[in-house]
């Protein structure tokens, strides 16, 4: 088959590779009818994730047909049209009985090798990602295998097309999640920093549980005026005014009730956060965390579903302290809420579809990796289909 391989950082392509097999029981094969790259995509195309290997096939947002089912499968059946959630949880150890699917104990082979005394390891496996998330083949690809097919994989009615609900593999459940975590609804007020298709996701979201003021803060035009006219989002262009007190100061003074960031361990930082970054002293980039402990008021919510990794310089845990500031984060438990997002885009309350900007067939991926990397075309959300 054809397949989406990363080799090196900036470096991708696709390759012949071989078909992918039945293994366990509980497997299904699935032929790929669309697919997309997500900004987490590009933290590995930047060569920002350790433990990748050349030759590791991409891609964690994909759905398609059934095409063959091990006998322990249950739910699925041959022909069946699917979204698969990019977490791959066994939906029977001690998190995923308390629907922590992106914490499951199981389904991550490398978990017991990275495990240490602080209990710092990687959680459930990961389609088309690091070695440290299982190195499990993704789904930039004509086929795949799915491990643990019972649990995750949502059938999809015929009434709705692939471009509706692809999304429910991340980045829409990603969006909601955190706008859960920042506990904000019908009249409250939130930025998000970040307009990429996570922070566009979270914004539809937000608007959709009746959220009546939404900052959106980034520095892409085209992305800032999306999020405008598509959610009603008032843009923040952080390289025009200080985003946090731009927010404090149309806020009356005290912030907004919870912020979102979105952006993660890339946000670009300081000069010393940067060099210090770049020789691995430093994990994670803390520009985006400042900045939403300084925009939210006092007791809120700093929700964060964008990607950290190691420890941050300058965390400002005092601020945080005096403020009384909550924060929830971490890896979607996507399986938990792609029924009731499934039922919101077919009664019409999301359209996650409306941000997609590049469709391209899957022989031409690494183009569209170079132009979602450096935001090229008014580039906002690529989908690549097989041919």
């Amino acid at each position: 088959m054809r397949a989406l391989t990363y080799h090196s950082a900036h470096e991708v392509q696709v390759d012949t590779v071989p078909d992918p097999i039945l293994q366990d029981a509980d497997d299904v094969i699935l032929r790929i009818t669309a697919t997309a790259i997500c900004g987490s995509d590009l933290h590995l195309y930047r060569g920002k994730v350790p433990a990748m290997k050349q030759g590791d096939i991409l891609g964690h947002e994909f759905m398609g047909i059934v095409e063959d089912a091990g006998p322990g499968v249950t739910t699925l059946a041959r022909g069946d049209r699917v979204v698969v959630p990019f977490v791959i949880a066994c939906g029977q150890c001690f998190f995923c009985e308390r629907q922590l699917f992106s914490a499951c104990e199981t389904t991550n082979p490398d978990r017991g090798a990275i495990m240490n005394k602080k209990n710092l390891r990687p959680g459930a496996a990961l389609f088309g990602f690091s070695h440290l998330y299982g190195g499990v083949p993704g789904g930039q690809a004509e086929y795949v295998r799915v491990p643990k097919a019972n649990v995750g994989p949502i059938r999809i009615p015929d009434a709705l097309e692939d471009e509706q609900v692809l999304f429910l593999s991340d980045i829409l459940p990603t969006g909601y999640q955190a706008v859960l975590n920042a506990g904000v609804g019908q009249g409250d007020s939130l930025a998000i920093y970040g307009a990429g298709p996570v922070g566009l996701m979270a914004a539809a979201c937000a608007r959709m549980l009746g959220v009546d003021t939404i900052f959106m803060v980034d520095h892409n035009g085209y992305r800032l005026d999306f999020a405008r006219q598509a959610y009603g989002a008032i843009p923040v262009n952080f390289d025009h005014v200080d985003p946090a007190e731009y927010i404090i100061d149309n806020t009356a003074a005290r912030g907004v009730d919870a912020v979102i960031d979105a952006v993660g361990f890339e946000a670009k930082g300081s000069a010393l956060e940067t060099a210090l970054t770049a020789i691995k002293l430093e994990g994670s980039s803390g520009a985006a965390l400042r900045q939403c402990i300084a925009a939210v008021r006092r007791g809120g919510t700093v929700s964060v579903p964008g990607v950290y990794s190691g420890f941050i310089h300058g965390f400002l845990f005092g601020d945080a302290f005096d403020k009384g500031i909550s924060f929830k984060m971490g890896q979607t438990h996507v399986q938990r809420f792609m029924p009731e997002l499934l039922e919101f885009i077919g009664q019409g309350k999301l359209h996650p579809n409306a941000i997609i900007s590049h469709r391209l067939p899957l022989e031409q991926a690494a183009e569209g990796y170079r132009l979602f990397d450096r935001k090229e075309e008014e580039c906002r959300k690529v989908i690549l289909r097989p041919g």
